[in-house]
């Protein structure tokens, strides 16, 4: 079975509350609850964390290595600064996909750089929660289509 670990970044455990108009209604665990969903639905395990700190976030990606098959990950606003987050990714060589509520590139051009997408398998954006649903299907659709023998693992 697939393992997949969903990793999500600063300030998302506000959703629903926070700036409902850009971020949707959905809260976290609302979000969680409907990837276990699909999870199930697709025959693979997730693994949700969420954390506000750069350097949790990055002991979850190493901690990954040798465990998961794969990371769905929304870091947030450590999307637009972080090279310990790109560099724990490129490190670990996990298959990742990269995913946001919002569209970053139609936001604040500080919004429109990412330092964690030349490190990802893709990024998806703009289709609120659906946008995790999306990154899960790619993710597991890519992950069963790869060679076994290039897994990490």
């Amino acid at each position: 079975m697939l393992h997949i670990q969903v990793i999500h970044g600063p300030n998302l455990n506000l959703l629903g509350l926070r700036e409902p108009e850009i971020y949707g209604s959905q809260t976290l665990e609302g979000i969680n609850q409907a990837l276990q969903n699909s999870a199930q639905q697709l025959g693979v395990a997730v693994d949700c964390f969420q954390s506000n700190s750069e350097g949790a976030l990055v002991d979850c990606i190493q901690a990954a290595w040798g465990g998961k098959d794969g990371i769905l990950i929304n870091p947030g606003a450590y999307t637009h600064t972080s090279i310990a987050l790109r560099d724990a990714i490129a490190a670990v060589g996990l298959p990742t996909v990269e995913v946001h509520l919002s569209n970053i590139h139609r936001r604040e051009p500080f919004r429109h750089q990412s330092y964690l997408a030349p490190v990802a398998l893709g990024q998806i954006c703009g289709f609120g929660a659906q946008s995790y649903q999306l990154g899960l299907q790619a993710l597991v659709q890519y992950l069963r289509s790869a060679d076994p023998a290039s897994s990490p693992r």
